[in-house]
């Protein structure tokens, strides 16, 4: 069915509201209802992991590699004194892993995609999941599923397909996945090229608009999309058996265990969210604050106030702030609103952080509620790209830890009034997630016009292009 009603193509984000409502979002959860179970047969969790380790080796070792061999200060630094992965350090990995460069830096990409590694502009350090990657399988599955996300940057199409028709499949493509799993086993690829091609052409028919001025005159040449889709499919699969969602070959398809379950996870909708540990008040900070991440916001604070209780206030503040210069951006946001809960004696700690970049946002607002702001206000106190670098770092935090449709509603709390605006302002900004949220968004967000523009921009910072 196709609508008559005329689409701006600008794309304009519905509902601007102040940044500062935004950390609330994590906590705006649905109504509980019983967890579906997965298909019959599908392996258990730690199992699961087990798989997306072995796939995830040669990124898990590389980044390891460059943990250790890396780091800024030490001597076998590279020259410029960066974690760089520049051409004589892909040389050294390959010599001291026993691979070739090639491999290095297709490991360092995929550990890239996978949050095992952050690249801030000229440097790069190891991501949350990594330091978590032997003891946690939430984090090895979350990810597994960033990649799987991500199949399209992993394998790039080759040059000659025509990028209108690569967003068509790209956008296509989660229907014949949903096709596959329903299947169950394996599927011929000419039946797989019939639904990609009906998908298509709904979706074109679906872009149809009513014109507001004179038609303008055709194409002197056929339109990009004419083009024939078996190519694009059999580049689509291929880039989904190199993740390992599938196994390609002899003419048909077939989900391995871990792309039959992602995809489920993906139509369930699903949060594959970290237990809560039992014992919150004896953790250390960032075990509380995992522990405090599926309470909503009264039973949290009743929790962090029991957690203070517990130790010295300054020595509590001091773990708070270090448990939010880590990686992971939902601990982030917890540690300040536990801070919240600290009141008057973490301030000078609190402003005491305002020179380090991570902090400095979360420190603002802190500090202006603190002063007696009104919280839906608070957010005036930022800069725009304090404000951007925000709402990217939160984007993150509802990517790794919340459910898809939080994550298109996210996009309501950005200050930018068009798609655009906040694409080429959250490009600039440099936060190291960058990718992995724009990819996150472009998967989960229903409108195939804003997915393929939010697809086309992480693509272009995985790529260092414009």
């Amino acid at each position: 069915m196709t609508s008559r009603i005329p689409r701006d193509s600008r794309l304009r984000l519905v509902r601007p509201r102040p940044l500062a409502a935004a950390p609330s979002a994590m906590n705006q959860r649905r109504s509980r209802r019983p967890a579906p179970r997965p298909p019959e047969g599908t392996p258990a969790r730690a199992e699961l992991a087990r798989m997306a380790r072995s796939g995830l080796a040669g990124a898990a070792r590389v980044a390891r590699w460059a943990d250790a061999a890396l780091g800024p200060g030490r001597d076998s630094a590279t020259d410029d004194g960066k974690a760089t992965l520049s051409a004589a350090t892909a040389e050294r990995a390959a010599r001291d892993l026993g691979l070739t460069a090639a491999q290095v830096r297709a490991d360092w990409d995929t550990a890239r995609l996978a949050g095992l590694v952050e690249v801030h502009g000229d440097s790069a350090r190891p991501g949350w999941r990594l330091r978590a990657w032997d003891r946690d399988d939430s984090a090895v599955l979350r990810g597994w599923v960033a990649l799987f996300d991500a199949w399209s940057l992993a394998h790039p199409e080759p040059a000659e397909h025509e990028p209108a028709a690569v967003a068509e499949v790209v956008s296509a493509m989660p229907q014949a996945l949903s096709f596959l799993q329903l299947s169950a086993g394996p599927v011929p690829v000419e039946q797989l090229l019939d639904l990609l091609e009906q998908r298509v052409t709904e979706l074109r028919t679906a872009r149809c608009e009513i014109p507001y001025g004179p038609r303008p005159e055709p194409p002197a040449e056929p339109e990009p999309t004419d083009a024939p889709l078996a190519p694009l499919l059999d580049w689509a699969l291929r880039a989904l058996a190199s993740v390992g969602a599938l196994t390609y070959g002899d003419g048909q398809a077939t989900l391995t265990p871990l792309g039959s379950w992602a995809v489920w996870v993906k139509l369930e909708q699903i949060c594959v969210a970290a237990q809560s540990p039992a014992g919150n008040i004896e953790q250390a900070a960032d075990g509380m604050l995992r522990g405090c991440a599926q309470l909503r916001p009264n039973a949290a604070r009743a929790e962090y106030r029991a957690w203070l209780a517990a130790r010295p206030v300054g020595s509590a503040v001091t773990e708070l702030l270090g448990a939010a210069r880590g990686e992971d951006a939902l601990l982030r946001g917890l540690a300040f609103e536990a801070l919240r809960v600290v009141g008057a004696p973490a301030e000078p700690d609190v402003r005491g952080v305002l020179d380090e970049p991570t902090l400095r946002p979360y420190a603002l607002l802190w500090l202006a509620e603190h002063d007696g702001a009104d919280p839906e206000d608070a957010h005036e106190v930022l800069t725009r790209e304090e404000a951007t670098w925000l709402w990217v770092d939160t984007a993150a935090a509802v990517a790794d830890h919340g459910e898809a449709p939080l994550l298109v509603r996210h996009l309501e709390s950005a200050v930018q009034p068009t798609i655009p605006m906040l694409l080429d302002e959250v490009r600039a900004v440099g936060h190291p997630r960058t990718v992995q949220v724009l990819v996150a968004l472009a998967a989960a967000h229903p409108d195939p016009a804003l997915a393929k523009a939010v697809r086309r921009a992480a693509f272009q910072v995985h790529t260092g292009g414009s």
